[in-house]
């Protein structure tokens, strides 16, 4: 699976003025919602219900909420780089910029973990992570979020 099958350009985003957890997941939920056509309100619902069991923040500055529910026909992404990064309750303490949402349908189990182990691993690759820090736009983002595996760990 790459990331250009369930993440849009228009699901990525650079947000500015952010200053908490929950205002995170409302921006992303409103970019889902357009780019899904389901309910900001489902959608936030979803993921912050998840949250709500532990916190997905990973360390390192990423993380990776994501929900499931009813309405989706297939796994769908949204990226957003945070200008300013805020407390995510992540497992290292160390506040978040790099936030990837994952919503899946209501027993897509197996699609939504491949899903999540590729977001994971791609936001491993400390080449990868300093490439979207440092991007000036969407645009660069997307691009660099949907470039096959191989390539991205090569640069």
């Amino acid at each position: 699976m790459e990331l250009a099958d369930i993440l849009s350009e228009e699901a990525v985003i650079v947000c500015s003025g952010i200053k908490t957890k929950s205002e995170v997941l409302h921006k992303l939920s409103e970019c889902a919602a357009r780019v899904t056509g389901q309910s900001v309100a489902t959608i936030f619902e979803a993921v912050n219900a998840r949250e709500q069991l532990g916190s997905t923040g990973l360390g390192n500055g990423i993380a990776i909420p994501h929900g499931k529910f009813a309405g989706l026909d297939s796994v769908s992404a949204v990226f957003a780089r945070l200008t300013t990064p805020i407390d995510f309750e992540a497992v290292d303490d160390q506040p978040v910029d790099l936030v990837m949402m994952l919503l899946a349908p209501l027993g897509a189990g197996a699609d939504h973990l491949k899903a999540l182990a590729r977001v994971a691993r791609l936001l491993r690759t400390d080449a990868v992570v300093a490439r979207l820090r440092a991007a000036e736009d969407a645009a660069e983002l997307y691009a660099i979020l949907t470039q096959p595996l191989t390539q991205t760990q090569a640069a």
